[in-house]
């Protein structure tokens, strides 16, 4: 379990830096607009990245 989240967490660390190595302009700028959402924004994109998460780990395991 432990090695399968450590992958799990590598597998994500990589994804994530796709965005700023490929395309650091575009990347600097969808931080931008980010930050000036609001928090009601932002808390609603999270939600709906962690329940799209789940969805996927349950059809998936």
């Amino acid at each position: 379990m432990g090695t399968t989240l450590l992958m799990a967490f590598a597998l994500m660390l990589v994804l994530e830096g796709l965005m700023p190595f490929l395309a650091p302009g575009t990347w600097r700028e969808t931080v931008r607009r980010i930050a000036e959402m609001s928090d009601g924004q932002i808390r609603f994109f999270g939600l709906s990245s962690m329940l799209a998460g789940l969805l996927l780990l349950a059809l998936l395991g």
